[in-house]
């Protein structure tokens, strides 16, 4: 079974990596060419392309021109220990056991504008490039046409090394549209995470972008490699709801007296 979450545009490469066990992104072939692309971009087009501050959009001029691979734990930090938002808050990957790295390596993978596939463990320099950027590249008008032949292909084959059809979607909409899902070679599970608020259960987004990742991590550290077994999810107050979930659309609700 696997799992795909999204990328983070906080970063931190202060902290240094808490393993050594790193490896190479597949597809830095594919990456160079948006590199190339967004090096002729001017700070105020990126800002404009990207909808950005002139602040931001200087440092990540600045980022584009300094990516050199080939990428080492001196100029580059691990995906999953790089990226920082609410995602990662709950996946705390920082505190992964070499065990947990090792089934992360085989069941985790972080769909990214710039990286197109990751697994946790591979290399990164910092950069922002959200996969809904409207870049014009050779394959078409945006980042869509450029990645989503390769990304559906290379999922199907780490589905179908990980031992499960089966595919976790704790995704975000923008990412997992870089996917053909009618072309994925696997049964599509997406759990759905709701918090109750003055009564009633809705999708607040930050719990619920916390939950994708404290859910990632209850399926590394437990080793679950099963569909079956997600509805066992209870991390942080969180319950499988049945009567709301449909299909393979899992629903988990949290009281607010459990948050």
């Amino acid at each position: 079974m696997l799992s795909v979450i999204s990328p983070a545009k906080t970063l931190d490469f202060e902290i240094p990596s808490t393993t050594q066990n790193v490896t190479q992104p597949d597809f830095l072939d594919y990456s160079q060419p948006l590199i190339d692309i967004l090096r002729d971009y001017s700070p105020q087009q990126l800002s404009d392309l990207m909808g950005i501050s002139d602040k931001l959009a200087g440092l990540n001029a600045a980022r584009f021109a300094d990516w050199q691979p080939p990428f080492s734990l001196e100029n580059a930090k691990p995906a999953v220990q790089a990226f920082q938002g609410d995602v990662y808050t709950g996946l705390e990957a920082e505190t992964f056991s070499d065990a947990d790295n090792q089934f992360a390596q085989q069941h985790l993978r972080i769909l990214s504008g710039l990286y197109g596939l990751l697994r946790p463990l591979d290399l990164i320099q910092p950069y922002r490039l959200e996969m809904g950027t409207k870049l014009p590249n050779d394959a078409g008008k945006d980042l869509y046409a450029y990645w989503k032949p390769t990304l559906t292909t290379a999922l199907n084959h780490a589905i179908a090394e990980s031992g499960s059809k089966a595919l976790v979607n704790l995704a975000s909409n923008e990412y997992f549209k870089a996917l053909d899902a009618k072309k994925l070679d696997a049964r599509v599970i997406t759990p759905v995470f709701k918090d109750e608020k003055n009564g009633t259960f809705k999708i607040i987004s930050f719990y619920a972008k916390k939950a994708r990742g404290l859910m990632s991590a209850w399926i590394i550290r437990q080793q679950i490699n099963e569909p079956e077994a997600l509805t066992g999810f209870d991390v942080a107050g969180y319950r499988f709801d049945a009567a709301a979930s449909e299909g393979d659309t899992l629903v988990f609700t949290r009281r607010e007296t459990d948050r």
